[in-house]
């Protein structure tokens, strides 16, 4: 739906609306906003709303605090659960009246413009999965789960249940298209997939849609996480990310004559992506966690290659053709920055058309069951095994800096090399257990 600003004024008067609050955010992902009531609605729709951005993690320096939110008019909507309450997501713009390059959704935007000038649009699907998980006596979050259910269980043993189904009316009274929603693989894990859309608006629907999640699992009494791997021993969270690109109305990727119906600018996109995917993965893959889900035996990628079947792998082509036909990358968590994450993956599609690179050969084995040789041999490598290694993949690669620009890049880098530090010199609680009596 496309809103005016005086459609947005209407509605905030005919809903009775008193706050506002005016969404963004930091360039690790982080939901953040700023609430104004309603009579400074026209001044913040005529893009004059300022906010203190050296107090976001990764913005700018205190001497250069001062930036304006321009909202996006279509992100308008009520909140169903916040009485008189609405929302619009925002991009960050400097004093000087020009895009703030450290704001993500305007680093997704400058790389759909590049899609734009060689003649492409870019559709994104995300499938989030989340945890919910029991609260102590004092409200505190724990890892116990609420249900003992499986794959596609439903109650009793899915306790979870009624939030899920909360959560998806919640998202459909904001505008969501929900597809499916079902219990996952492990005990307490859910997944809800709603509509493919244009690039930014996925990204756009990813942060609304963990906010509501957080949102309704309190009310439930619950705790929703977005952690990639918050319990050993069981699968962890993804965020599969399905893409494809459109031009002159029509599936760029399709091409019924063409082996396995993938066009040349398909094969030419995953190319891409293999080529740069190791150091798209410090974004992809942000945390020091998200290193315990992508371990072979647990359903998640560990290597680098693609097949039009083969749930082992890395990028996968779904049975769809026509214009179903997508490219699923299969690493991505849903802790990552869904407006660099999307950024990332788009441009290292484009990488690949611009130089008309060729993906090696598909592969039907099941790579978990390959030796290294055998995996050597096939000229498969791996993903990063660690968020440090990760991190050095992410220097390596010269088209990562350039896709995200000086800001995010070195901010980034300063903000997750910090991250690993803390925790490679931190005393866990396993060496405690391990060594502390023994040695």
């Amino acid at each position: 739906m496309s809103y005016t600003k005086e459609d947005v004024l209407r509605i905030a008067k005919e809903k009775d609306i008193q706050f506002i609050r005016l969404q963004f955010t930091d360039i690790f992902g982080q939901l953040k906003n700023v609430a104004i009531g309603a009579k400074q609605l026209e001044k913040a729709l005529n893009n004059e709303c300022m906010f203190d951005g050296s107090s976001i993690e990764g913005f700018v320096r205190i001497d250069e605090s001062d930036m304006y939110l321009r909202p996006d008019l279509d992100s308008f909507v009520v909140l169903p659960w916040k009485d008189r309450t609405a929302r619009l997501i925002c991009d960050v713009y400097s004093v000087d009246g020009t895009p703030f390059m450290g704001d993500p959704r305007n680093v997704l935007k400058k790389v759909m413009q590049e899609a734009k000038d060689m003649g492409f649009s870019f559709n994104a699907g995300p499938e989030c999965e989340f945890f919910l998980f029991q609260l102590d006596e004092d409200g505190n979050a724990t890892t116990k789960t609420c249900d003992v259910a499986g794959y596609f269980d439903i109650g009793p043993s899915d306790l979870g249940e009624e939030c899920r189904r909360d959560i998806c009316l919640a998202l459909e009274e904001m505008g969501f298209e929900i597809e499916a929603s079902h219990h996952e693989g492990a005990e307490g894990q859910h997944e809800i997939d709603f509509r493919f859309d244009d690039v930014l608006k996925a990204a756009d629907n990813v942060v609304t849609f963990k906010h509501v999640v957080r949102t309704y699992a309190r009310r439930n009494g619950l705790h929703a996480t977005f952690m990639p791997k918050p319990v050993y021993g069981i699968c962890g969270s993804g965020m599969h990310t399905n893409m494809s690109l459109m031009k002159d109305g029509k599936n760029a990727f399709y091409d019924p004559e063409a082996p396995l119906g993938l066009s040349e600018t398909a094969m030419q996109f995953i190319a891409g992506m293999l080529k740069h995917v190791k150091g798209i993965t410090a974004v992809a893959n942000p945390l020091v966690n998200s290193y315990k889900r992508l371990v072979p035996g647990y359903e998640a990628p560990v290597y680098t290659s693609w097949s039009t079947s083969n749930r082992s792998v890395l990028l996968r082509v779904p049975a769809a053709r026509g214009m179903g036909t997508r490219v699923e990358l299969r690493s991505p968590d849903p802790s990552c920055n869904p407006y660099l994450e999307m950024a990332l993956c788009l441009a290292a599609g484009l990488d690949g058309i611009k130089n008309k690179l060729t993906p090696p050969a598909s592969t039907t084995k099941n790579l978990y069951a390959m030796t290294e040789e055998e995996l050597r041999a096939d000229g498969i490598d791996r993903l990063p095994i660690s968020l440090e290694e990760a991190l050095d993949e992410f220097e390596k690669d010269p088209f990562i800096r350039e896709t995200l620009g000086d800001h995010v890049y070195s901010k980034y880098l300063e903000g997750k090399r910090h991250e690993w530090h803390e925790y490679s010199t931190n005393v866990s609680v396993w060496e405690i257990d391990h060594y502390l009596t023994k040695y």
